[in-house]
């Protein structure tokens, strides 16, 4: 399912978040392949309205603990 620029632009928010919150111990690359890797895990998924919310968690819980991230 190709991404709707609403959601385009959401998720380039939380890169954006996310880069901020960890300039200091994560790279740029880590964080897009993070949050890449969390988007694609709800690419099935019908309704679209929270996905950018449940990408930011996913992707702050990978970068937060790499070991038990799924």
């Amino acid at each position: 399912m190709a991404m709707d620029a609403r959601e385009e632009e959401a998720i380039q928010a939380v890169v954006e978040r996310l880069t901020e919150a960890y300039s200091t111990t994560r790279a740029p690359e880590e964080i897009e392949a993070a949050v890449a890797e969390a988007h694609a895990s709800f690419t099935d998924r019908p309704v679209r309205d929270f996905v950018p919310v449940l990408v930011e968690r996913k992707a702050r819980a990978a970068l937060d603990n790499p070991s038990t991230a799924e």
